[in-house]
């Protein structure tokens, strides 16, 4: 059974703000971003515990052929993405938007 996959706002724009960048820097590269996100997504929405564990129960998945992380949580009833970042992004990025669930 696969689980339905939520992003955040906060991932969403992670998201908006990466295919644009590629956009610009040629075209058809941030639809190329994309369609490897979505090949993530359905990786996970199958087997939602196929990549690490990075922290507090949040795991961490690669997309191909782009240097971007797909940070999420598994719930019974879904996945939710916490983040989209680029791989040499400080961690404390992602983080902090799981320390803020916890306040």
């Amino acid at each position: 059974m696969s689980l339905p996959v939520a992003l955040r706002p906060e991932a969403q724009a992670d998201v908006l703000a990466a295919r644009r960048w590629y956009e610009n820097q040629r075209e058809g590269l941030g639809d190329a971003f994309e369609e490897r996100l979505d090949e993530v997504f359905a990786r996970i929405s199958k087997m939602p515990e196929l990549c690490e564990v990075v922290l507090r129960g949040v795991r961490r998945g690669k997309l191909r052929r782009f240097p971007y992380l797909v940070y999420y949580r598994v719930f019974t009833d879904r996945i939710e993405v916490i983040g989209v970042l680029h791989g040499s992004r400080n961690p404390l990025v992602w983080q902090d938007r799981v320390r803020e669930d916890r306040e």
